[in-house]
């Protein structure tokens, strides 16, 4: 692992003279050079009508509700999914539609997306159009069935497309290859929203608000928004971080649906201090663990809640969801270094450029959020298995990748050099999902980590810290700490800002055995101490109190006790001097 500062490409940029210095760096730091950029009004989203088909799919729709037609939506299992789907379901009534369900696939009945088993099951609602978001680029069969049956289908999807389309009535993906909507990593809940702005512009057309059917503002979804795109981790571009600045400004306003505002309750969150970092790390685990372990409909159901008696009551449910998630991922991530650990001693190998995992007991729900885990600690594309629950002999696999190395890509390099070893797979450049018959699997086990080995070479295989510099002693403080905080919003590649720099050591102690805690001073002589937190340590190094100087990585984070402010260092590395 290398530590490096965040180079600045360009030497002039226009930032307001009242912008604190340390923030010009950092923004520009990550490309952003002029005042322009930080922006986040509404009006200077994208427009929706850059995206391909997309005054084919509000026709659609919109003649579905003028006729008093039924429409399903068919989700998918995870937060964007959820977002996605509660947020078609609340804009589609508020422009009249009245007749309208949705449908999201259990992971361990019908797995991903529209598949021909689940639109049997969506037929029975007798549906004249079904909506898929989030999914449904690569569901030609079950498209095709669907159409076999009578039903139209609009697909609203953002993952890639395969060679094959689905021969559905309009697809909205920002990814088809002559789609000019710029932005390419929006989410799938931003990718719906913007087909209901198209839908309320085209009812608007047909004069079809009046007294009994007002025309919806479309701001009051952005804090589902919001979560979709940020729980997904897609590219916070220019648009994507307007749509979550946006939706973080009703959260903290208390403008958000009941189901966000308990989310936020249970995860012990304070709304008016909402941050992008906790729509990731707080709500969107908790909604995805319905998904993960039982039914996402659980998730859609909070998310569509009219009182917070009910949508506490089921942020509940979700909460206690997430900590078996947790435990569960707890011990397959153990197995996995356990295996790992075996292997290579017994084999005398260095570690393989790519990594894949399967033991027939691991939970098929857990092992995307496994596969990351594992990403995180080898630096290296991982695959990890389970058995399927819907066909016997079958695997299902979760990949998560590092840059240089497109797992998606790499899939489909093995699928056409050998024909016959992946049943199914999807996907984006940094994850993506397939299916093999367990017979197979030490055989693509073979195949991926010589792809991998020829693909990265031993520098990509290197992890990479982008640290914004060291904090002056005048700059390290809680000020500072604010004024980061509600400068994003920030995320996926518009990382929040890193520092570097070296300690003194006042005291250190463990926390539930497996965390560190220390005081720290930036000078000998101590004029100011810091906590600093340092999750998983090695035992065999910590606590030390021959230790007494150390070169820490780390983020300001913003501590409240007692409604007392205060700063911890998270350290994001931690190195002796």
């Amino acid at each position: 692992m290398h530590i490096k500062t965040r180079p600045i490409i360009k030497k002039t940029w226009n930032f307001s003279e009242s912008m604190p210095l340390l923030l010009q760096h950092i923004y520009a730091a990550r490309g952003i050079y002029d005042q322009q950029d930080l922006e986040y009004s509404l009006s200077c989203l994208l427009p929706f009508y850059l995206f391909k088909n997309i005054d084919l799919a509000a026709a659609l729709i919109v003649e579905s509700i003028m006729a008093k037609q039924t429409i399903m939506i068919i989700g998918d299992f995870d937060a964007d999914g959820a977002t996605s789907t509660a947020l078609a379901v609340k804009a589609l009534q508020t422009m009249g539609c009245q007749s309208i369900h949705f449908l999201v696939p259990n992971r361990f009945e019908f797995g991903y997306g529209l598949t021909p088993e689940l639109v049997e099951v969506a037929a029975l609602k007798k549906p004249d159009l079904i909506i898929t978001v989030d999914n449904g680029i690569s569901s030609v069969e079950g498209v095709a069935y669907a159409k076999q049956l009578g039903i139209r289908v609009l697909i609203t999807d953002h993952h890639l497309p395969g060679e094959t389309l689905p021969e559905a009535d309009a697809i909205i993906n920002p990814n088809l290859p002559d789609c000019p909507f710029p932005s390419k990593h929006i989410a799938g809940v931003g990718v719906i929203f913007y087909v209901m702005l198209a839908t309320r512009a085209k009812l608007k057309a047909h004069q079809f608000f009046g007294e009994f059917n007002r025309e919806p503002n479309m701001a009051q979804f952005l804090d589902l928004v919001a979560l979709g795109t940020v729980a997904d981790v897609v590219s916070l571009d220019y648009n994507n971080r307007i749509l979550v600045s946006q939706g973080l400004r009703r959260i903290r306003t208390g403008l958000s649906c009941f189901g966000i505002q308990a989310l936020i309750e249970v995860a012990n969150r304070i709304s008016s201090t909402m941050l992008a970092a906790d729509l990731g790390f707080a709500l969107g685990p908790r909604l995805n663990a319905a998904g993960r372990l039982e039914d996402m409909s659980i998730g859609i159901d909070l998310l569509l809640c009219s009182d917070m008696s009910s949508a506490l009551c089921k942020a509940k449910i979700l909460d206690q969801l997430n900590t078996k998630r947790r435990d569960l991922e707890k011990n397959m991530l153990t197995e996995a270094w356990h295996h790992l650990e075996s292997s290579m001693h017994s084999h005398h190998q260095v570690l393989p450029a790519g990594l894949s995992f399967y033991q027939a007991n691991w939970h098929q729900g857990i092992i995307g959020i496994l596969a990351a885990r594992i990403k995180e600690k080898t630096y290296r594309p991982v695959i990890v298995f389970a058995a399927s629950d819907i066909s016997k002999n079958v695997l299902k696999g979760s990949a998560r990748s590092i840059p240089g190395f497109h797992i998606r890509d790499a899939l489909a390099t093995i699928s056409v050099q050998h024909p016959n070893l992946l049943l199914s797979y999807g996907g984006h450049a940094m994850a993506a999902g397939l299916s093999l018959l367990e017979q197979d699997f030490e055989k693509f086990q073979n195949v991926f980590e010589k792809i991998a080995n020829r693909q990265l070479s031993e520098e990509q295989l290197q992890s990479i810290i982008w640290s914004d510099g060291t904090l002056s002693d005048a700059d390290l403080n809680l000020k500072t700490a604010e004024l980061l905080a509600h400068s994003g919003p920030w995320g996926q590649n518009f990382p929040e800002p890193i520092f570097d720099g070296i300690f003194h050591i006042i005291d250190q102690h463990l926390m539930k055995d497996t965390h560190l805690k220390l005081r720290v001073s930036s000078n000998a002589d101590a004029s100011q101490i810091f906590t600093a937190i340092c999750f998983n340590v090695d035992r065999k190094i910590w606590p030390n109190d021959a230790i007494k100087k150390v070169h820490l990585v780390y983020q300001l984070n913003i501590n409240i006790f007692h409604n007392k402010k205060s700063i911890n260092l998270m350290i994001k590395k931690l190195s002796i001097v």
